[in-house]
């Protein structure tokens, strides 16, 4: 089982950048053409938030149209730039998404794992937020994953990375809770994130918890407490994740700088001692940093 996971596309109305400079429709179509062109191909596809920049009926039909060319199965969580509504009229949802109680989700299971996707979104908000109902989502799909090895998608990290103005629009409202739960699941593999714009990995909650780097552009990795937001356009990727028959592992990421390779190492992984299986990561463009400029007037979040 091979699993993609890209992020933050922020797809814009057909010749607006985002933020005025980050072409950002060009960078996604890149990241995807890279996907569909892997060997072997992966079996699904996963984005975890931010698909478009304003949440605009005309940026979901642009995605739309990118992803019916693409030939996989693709499965969907919603950040802080999208809108529910317009996302789920605007793109064509896998029948996996569950859309109860007008949150945008899922519940999959892929071969020998389960995954699980979480609404994070708290509309009018950067932050993320869990309510009870949807902790009660999580749980429920945990308690029936019968062992098997779950992921969990979601764009809101739980956890501080250190830095500031990215810290203070983490995963916030339920995030105790939502540790609490992932602390009784010992089969939970990997949190698996976006939001951030930077491949950032921790422990947490007695799991891994992982944020993919953005298709388009990077935050400035910027740990002096400073609140400003920069966009650096440094080498983009997506990751791949790869569960191998029965054993309980993931994938994290290595900077390619020519193309892809995949590097297997059977391994017997228990809670114990959880090692990688796959490492691997897509350099989808050169870096020359750049400072972002201002959000377009009416944007309706700055980040």
């Amino acid at each position: 089982m091979l699993i993609a996971q890209i992020t933050d596309l922020h797809i814009r109305p057909r010749g607006k950048p985002a933020y005025r400079v980050s072409e950002t429709n060009a960078l996604s179509e890149r990241a995807l053409d890279v996907v569909a062109r892997l060997s072997p191909r992966p079996d699904l596809l996963v984005i975890t938030g931010d698909l478009t920049d304003c949440g605009l009926a005309e940026e979901y039909a642009l995605l739309r149209a990118m992803l019916d060319g693409l030939g996989l199965p693709v499965l969907v969580v919603p950040g802080n730039h999208d809108r529910r509504e317009t996302l789920t009229a605007g793109l064509a949802l896998d029948a996996r998404q569950v859309l109860d109680g007008g949150f945008v989700q899922f519940v999959a299971d892929c071969g020998p794992m389960r995954l699980i996707g979480l609404d994070t979104l708290l509309p009018g908000k950067s932050a993320g937020a869990l309510c009870p109902a949807r902790l009660a989502f999580l749980d429920k799909a945990l308690t029936y994953a019968d062992g098997k090895p779950v992921a969990i998608f979601m764009h809101h990290p739980p956890f501080d990375c250190g830095i500031r103005h990215m810290d203070a629009i983490r995963l916030l409202d339920g995030a105790q809770e939502f540790a609490a739960i992932v602390a009784r699941h010992p089969n939970i593999e990997r949190i698996l994130c976006g939001h951030h714009h930077r491949p950032i990995v921790t422990r947490f909650a007695g799991t891994v918890a992982q944020i993919a780097p953005s298709v388009t552009h990077a935050v400035t990795l910027d740990l002096s407490g400073a609140t400003g937001l920069s966009a650096p356009f440094l080498p983009r990727g997506c990751r791949l994740r790869h569960a191998h028959g029965l054993c309980r592992a993931l994938a994290r990421t290595l900077p390619l700088r020519s193309g892809c390779r995949l590097s297997r190492q059977p391994l017997d992984v228990t809670r114990a001692q959880r090692r990688p299986l796959v490492r691997l990561m897509f350099d989808l463009g050169d870096a020359s940093p750049i400072r972002a400029g201002v959000a377009p007037r009416g944007h309706p979040q700055q980040r």
